[in-house]
């Protein structure tokens, strides 16, 4: 893992505020638990915030002091399933040969992790469509947590350069663009693993030429 992964890890898993106690920690993952739960029986407009608190065994008052909006919980969720990935894939890594094989892999096993839960990837997709400035911080770490993914599967030996972190943004965009398409019925998961692979291609362009 390079240190730019793990910066990018480690600033998403922590982001700048104060350290809950064990027991709000507990609070948070039952309410986390609570929201994918609804979300994935019936998408975004199953989560609803009452049924979270009393799903989740805490006051109303309470879940929006931890979660001013819906979309602000959804987005909290989905960074939640992205760690939890991101855990997955680093006691698997990808087994590709190539840094653009090995991303396209983790790309779309990352993509079938969601596939497997349609309802709850267009709740959490939805709400990050949704967001505004008030959900930035949120929205960043979601960002910063893909990031830190593809790198990890990039596998680079050093710090990336400034046309590999930029050719990781497109990547992330087609990602999540192909995850729109897919949830709205517009492309299949032949074409997504069509265009991920193809985007993926990028990273080829920016290995740096030993002889320059």
């Amino acid at each position: 893992m390079t240190a730019d992964a793990k910066t990018a890890g480690a600033s998403a898993a922590h982001p700048a505020s104060p350290p809950l106690t064990e027991r709000q920690e507990a609070r948070r993952r039952r309410i986390l638990h609570a929201s994918a739960q609804l979300a994935s029986r019936g998408g975004f407009d199953a989560v609803q915030m009452r049924e979270v608190a009393e799903s989740s065994s805490v006051a109303l008052g309470t879940l929006y002091r931890y979660f001013p909006s819906k979309v602000h919980l959804l987005v909290a969720t989905m960074q939640d399933q992205l760690q939890h990935m991101h855990t997955t894939l680093r006691k698997h890594p990808p087994a590709g040969e190539s840094p653009a094989e090995r991303v396209a892999e983790t790309l779309m096993r990352a993509f079938r992790a969601l596939q497997r839960e349609p309802h709850l990837a267009d709740a959490m997709v939805r709400a990050l469509t949704f967001a505004d400035r008030s959900v930035s911080p949120e929205v960043d770490t979601v960002s910063r947590l893909t990031t830190a993914i593809v790198l990890d599967a990039m596998g680079l030996e050093g710090q990336p350069t400034a046309a590999q972190l930029s050719a990781v943004r497109v990547i992330e965009h087609t990602w999540h663009s192909a995850l729109i398409t897919w949830l709205s019925g517009r492309a299949s998961i032949a074409q997504v693993k069509i265009d991920i692979e193809m985007v993926c291609r990028l990273i080829d362009l920016t290995v740096p030429d030993p002889e320059a």
